[in-house]
């Protein structure tokens, strides 16, 4: 039983056309209950200049069908929408919130000071400092207010550790998570052999 819908048993023939019917709506039920529970990911940045650089977030997300929202929310300039976005992310059906920040890029912490689910931090780099400055603002969280941070620039990352941490109770991510580990190994793979044809032309010569 699915909550809210009753399946009453029923004796199946070989050839019903009825019963192949209700089959089909039982499965078809359960996987648009299993989509409508699928957790979304928040992508928020602090500047639509920003945008370059998450795009490789976003492009991720969609590549493993993982449901997002995409905002420009900033910790300085709107700090109201940012603090009522975060605490009501749970309850909105957020599983993880990405932000991205550069300069003082207290964005990320803002928004982990305000929800329990996981905060994912992806430092800027900017025309100053490289990038190192918000790197040290996004990763430099007191105890008790952890934001996960990853290298300067590092969206594609950012979303592939979101899509892990959904994955830990949607066993269709992780296997997606699985085969595209076998890729990337396969992929070094066949770069590792054509290596070894041009060492072997080269000492050929």
């Amino acid at each position: 039983m699915i909550e809210g819908i009753f399946f009453v048993p029923v004796q199946c023939g070989k050839r019903s056309a009825g019963c192949t019917a209700l089959q089909a709506f039982k499965k078809k039920t359960k996987e648009s209950i299993i989509m409508s529970e699928q957790k979304k990911v928040a992508v928020i940045m602090g500047s639509d200049s920003d945008f370059p650089t998450v795009a490789g977030a976003i492009k991720t997300l969609d590549s493993y069908s993982v449901p997002f929202e995409v905002h420009v929310m900033s910790a300085h300039r709107t700090p109201e929408a940012a603090a009522e976005f975060s605490a009501n992310a749970r309850k909105n059906g957020f599983g993880v919130i990405i932000a991205a920040a550069g300069k003082a890029a207290h964005l990320a912490g803002v928004l982990a000071a305000h929800t329990t689910i996981p905060v994912i931090g992806i430092p800027i780099k900017s025309s100053t400092l490289d990038g190192l400055d918000a790197l040290l603002a996004t990763v430099q969280m007191p105890k008790g207010i952890p934001v996960a941070t990853v290298a300067i620039d590092g969206a594609d990352n950012a979303a592939i550790l979101a899509v892990q941490m959904l994955a830990l109770s949607d066993d269709a991510l992780a296997q997606k998570l699985e085969e595209e580990k076998i890729s990337m190994k396969k992929g070094v793979e066949k770069k590792d052999a054509a290596m070894q044809q041009k060492v072997a032309e080269l000492l050929a010569k």
